[in-house]
């Protein structure tokens, strides 16, 4: 049995970044736990640019963000046990891995969770059709094509308008494949504004809404895809299928935090996020186990993952050292034109709060309100939203201690 103050699982841009925070807030005990050959976790397969301008004020590729925090990670010493893979935790923070080295155990004094994403697969859609060659998931095609050199197909329809999807239609498209639409099931996109623009209208893709892909074709390697838009209860409409020919389907249907890890430490589950119910220091209603990053919600920009990851060290250090994070205890809620609302619950009132919340459909010109009861605590005018941004709003610690037992996050639509 080794012992840490904190044991961090998963090395991604998460995993990282609350290591780091736990050791300046004062934890030198700390280590990562990734089932990668190295750090970086999925950023080491996007190249493309757009990296750090919020949190670190410059634009940098996917590998490049990652070294960042990677070198901060080396010049604190801060172990790294690579090709691990952790397959149980129990919720005294008891830490069973297996690597190339046998199985090890961990006693930790905080348990850091950073695991990250999956990609949802064709089997969850549900799609007609046969099983030919040419279907991977968004994510899969990236890294084939920008780590391991792969050209995986020449005419490509995309299902999904997540932001992997829009990133992948620009890259096949540059890779010399032709990109023949990009088929959304929901009637709005489900990726930045910026990838809309960036990768489909200045490639002049066509992007096709309330539209799904109802039928594969194909034996060895797929030959085409019926599409078919799809009515209120998102059901293919028969009379208007039709045909694509194309060598390969791509699937970007959405990410599933990888949680079975959480679960079985008996962490409470927040159904809408797919990750575990926090307070706003990253602490699950475990103590001492912590959760940042795509696995306790899924974010759209790593700038907002690193700085919530941040959060998750330095209270997991808060706690490792004995210092009480709970003073009082506020729930939070969604309320009208509101998915989620995170954290779930705020326990100090004696700091600024970020409460961060996905709305349930495109706005225009808005206002997000945070109430307690019939009372106006803080509003943020915005001129659009849209589920694919995360929107975030600040309460000051005066109207935290002027609320009650729960507040409420609602989007007010404005004339």
């Amino acid at each position: 049995m080794m012992h840490y103050d904190i044991v961090v699982v998963g090395g991604g841009p998460a995993g990282m970044a609350a290591a780091v925070a736990a050791y300046d807030a004062g934890c030198t005990r700390v280590v990562i736990l990734d089932r990668e050959p190295q750090l970086g976790g999925i950023l080491m397969q996007c190249i493309h640019n757009g990296f750090g301008l919020h949190k670190l004020g410059r634009e940098l590729t996917g590998p490049e963000y990652a070294d960042v925090y990677a070198q901060d990670v080396a010049r604190r010493a801060i172990p790294v046990l690579t090709e691990t893979t952790v397959t149980n935790i129990t919720p005294d923070r008891v830490v069973t891995a297996q690597s190339r080295h046998g199985i090890v155990k961990l006693q930790a004094g905080a348990v850091i969770l950073a695991m990250g994403c999956r990609e949802r697969s064709r089997g969850a859609l549900r799609i007609c059709g046969t099983r030919p060659a040419g279907i991977y998931s968004a994510g899969t095609a990236q890294k084939l094509i920008n780590c391991m050199g792969y050209h995986v197909g020449k005419r490509v329809v995309i299902l999904g308008s997540g932001d992997i999807g829009l990133i992948m239609a620009r890259r096949m498209t540059l890779e010399g494949a032709k990109v023949e639409a990009v088929c959304e099931v929901m009637p709005y996109s489900g990726g930045l504004t910026r990838n809309i623009v960036q990768c489909l209208e200045d490639f002049d893709i066509p992007l096709y809404l309330n539209t799904t892909v109802a039928q594969v074709h194909g034996q060895k390697r797929l030959e085409g895809v019926t599409i078919a838009q799809v009515d209120g209860q998102r059901r293919p409409i028969p009379e208007t299928r039709r045909f694509i020919p194309c060598d390969t389907l791509l699937l970007s249907v959405g990410l599933i935090p990888e949680n079975e890890l959480t679960r079985a430490a008996g962490v409470p589950m927040d159904p809408i996020t797919g990750g575990a119910l926090v307070d706003e220091h990253c602490q699950t209603q475990i103590p001492g186990i912590f959760a940042c990053g795509n696995v306790l919600q899924v974010h759209d920009l790593v700038d907002y993952v690193s700085e919530e990851a941040e959060r998750a060290g330095a209270g997991a250090a808060a706690f490792v050292r004995g210092s009480a994070l709970l003073n009082t205890s506020i729930n939070t809620q969604p309320g009208n034109g509101v998915r989620y609302v995170l954290p779930q619950t705020i326990t100090d009132t004696t700091r600024d709060v970020s409460l961060f919340f996905r709305v349930s459909h495109p706005m225009g010109k808005v206002r997000c309100t945070v109430r307690s009861g019939a009372d106006l605590l803080t509003a943020l005018p915005r001129p659009r939203v849209a589920p694919g941004e995360m929107e975030r709003i600040t309460v000051s610690p005066d109207l935290l201690r002027r609320a009650g037992d729960t507040i409420t996050v609602e989007v007010e639509e404005l004339p």
